[in-house]
């Protein structure tokens, strides 16, 4: 088994980005519930400006990584060490509502499943 270089099949990547994309537009002005998983973590307000950053970064590089080697299985890495520090976060604070079982674990599944499938080729 090879490690593939550019996505096959390039959707699972697609959807990871589009979904990465509406959190960050979401997340300009937060609805309540990811001003709660933010405050429930006790991530600083101070600092929220820059998951905004990352995760745009992270959009990018995924949409790079279609034509570019390598950029995209980079981007999703980063997309799950990303979220893995999320659920750090989460089991850090003991916060452990709908925000952490269905936002935080489905995009870590969502970028876990994105790299085995498209870029393992599992």
């Amino acid at each position: 088994m090879d490690l593939l270089l550019t996505p096959d099949p390039w959707w699972l990547p697609a959807i990871l980005a589009v979904t990465l994309f509406g959190d960050a537009v979401l997340s300009i002005r937060p609805p309540k519930f990811i001003d709660d998983c933010l405050s429930g973590v006790n991530f600083p307000r101070d600092w929220w400006w820059v998951l905004i950053v990352v995760k745009l970064l992270a959009v990018a590089g995924i949409a790079v990584g279609f034509e570019t080697e390598g950029v995209g299985l980079a981007a999703v890495a980063g997309v799950i060490a990303y979220f893995l520090l999320a659920v750090c976060a989460h089991i850090r604070a003991r916060f452990f509502g709908m925000a952490f079982w269905f936002n935080c674990l489905g995009m870590l599944g969502l970028s876990v499943l994105t790299l085995l499938v498209s870029f393992i080729g599992y």
